[in-house]
């Protein structure tokens, strides 16, 4: 349930509503950074709005060191996307002047967010992970004869433009032999970037389950939990649209065991999710660490365990939200979902329409809800207010 906003400083929140809400649920004040017209600018649990309508990232440092002088008490700053957390890394000096933040490493985070680099740490640590190979796809050039067990995967270093323009939602492509990489090539070379062909781990999406964790600056876990996905869009490589917590006592109970050795093994300190795959023996194979706010911890939140608001609490010097001893267990079955995109994710999975709603009405998780319902119904009133001559919807409505 929510509480009354606090005293202290802002939370300042690069990110959408499923990272908002578990901050404003734990009753902290946010300044968001984005568009007016955006759904955080709207919700109830933001207090200011950092007008960014995107830019380079000098000029948004910029702005966020004028934004933290100006507060009476520095401002905690959070990152949801690897662009973001890369921004803060590397100019991480300057804005801890006017912000505090939980940062792994910063050559940890260049390593992690480049698929390149964490696949040679993983290499050298022993970690699980599949067998990969680096693609440097030339104009002019030829498709590799590869050294590895087909089927493949191939997905881009790090997530960028290109791919996404030309692969839409897919974050991979599968491939079941030379033949295909070869027909696929020339559209490789039109990317114009590095990739990864990685063996494939047997099985659905669904059997992808990941540990979120954040460690604190003495290197004890402060809070974590586990969870598996259900659905993705699109069904194959897409992103998730369903998520379920699992039994960090049970079921999940090795993923968190894992979770905790690689972390220490790497040397890493504050929030991250390990993505893991289980394959039909059972075994679990590392697919990446995101050492980042993600949008599981919406989730997490409303299952037990906020670690934002754990992270928010140590950086201020405040309790955290669970006074009591050891970490903190997530409540099993607990869902998220996005719903206009798990629609479809559910149709194309074979779900009947009838079955997914009586789902959907239980899911504890969602990013608009009744609660706090501006974040969906302000644009579309902006949108048909800009419609009717004479009348400028997004200030009429402009929230004070």
């Amino acid at each position: 349930m929510a509480t009354g906003p606090k005293a202290g400083p802002l939370a300042c929140v690069l990110g959408d509503m499923d990272l908002v809400r578990p901050l404003g649920l734990a009753g902290i004040r946010c300044a968001v950074v984005g568009p007016p017209g955006g759904a955080t600018a709207h919700s109830r649990f933001t207090e200011r709005l950092i007008p960014w309508e995107g830019g380079n990232d000098e000029a948004l440092v910029d702005r966020l060191l004028r934004f933290g002088a100006a507060q009476a008490e520095k401002p905690v700053l959070y990152m949801e996307e690897d662009a973001q957390l890369l921004m803060v890394s590397r100019h991480r000096d300057r804005l801890s002047a006017v912000f505090r933040f939980a940062l792994a490493d910063a050559d940890l985070v260049e390593t992690l967010v480049d698929k390149g680099r964490f696949q040679a740490l993983a290499e050298r640590l022993d970690l699980p992970v599949p067998r990969t190979r680096r693609l440097s796809p030339l104009p002019g050039g030829e498709a590799p004869d590869l050294d590895l067990r087909y089927p493949v995967i191939v997905k881009p270093l790090t997530r960028r433009p290109p791919w996404d323009e030309i692969e839409g939602l897919g974050k991979a492509i599968r491939l079941d032999g030379d033949d295909e990489l070869r027909a696929l090539w020339p559209r490789l070379i039109a990317v114009g970037i590095d990739l990864l062909a990685q063996e494939l781990i047997p099985g659905p999406e669904t059997r992808i389950e990941s540990h979120h964790v954040y460690i604190d600056a003495d290197g004890a876990v402060a809070g974590e939990f586990t969870g598996r996905k259900i659905r993705t869009y699109p069904v194959d490589y897409g992103h998730s649209t369903a998520l379920t917590i699992t039994d960090i006592d049970g079921g999940g109970a090795d993923v968190a065991a894992l979770g905790r050795e690689i972390a220490a093994r790497i040397g890493l300190k504050g929030v991250a999710k390990f993505d893991f795959k289980r394959d039909p023996d059972g075994r679990l194979h590392l697919l990446e660490i995101n050492p980042r706010f993600n949008l599981w911890h919406h989730l997490g939140a409303v299952a037990g365990v906020n670690l934002p608001a754990m992270v928010q609490a140590d950086l201020t010097g405040r309790p955290r939200p669970d006074p009591r001893p050891g970490p903190a267990k997530a409540r099993p079955g607990a869902c998220w979902c996005h719903i206009s995109k798990d629609r479809l994710a559910a149709r194309d999975s074979g779900v009947p329409t009838a079955r997914w709603l009586a789902w959907v009405a239980r899911c504890e998780a969602k990013a608009i809800t009744p609660d706090d319902p501006m974040p969906f119904l302000r644009p579309k009133l902006d949108r048909l207010l800009a419609r009717v001559p004479g009348v400028a919807g997004p200030a009429r409505l402009a929230k004070p």
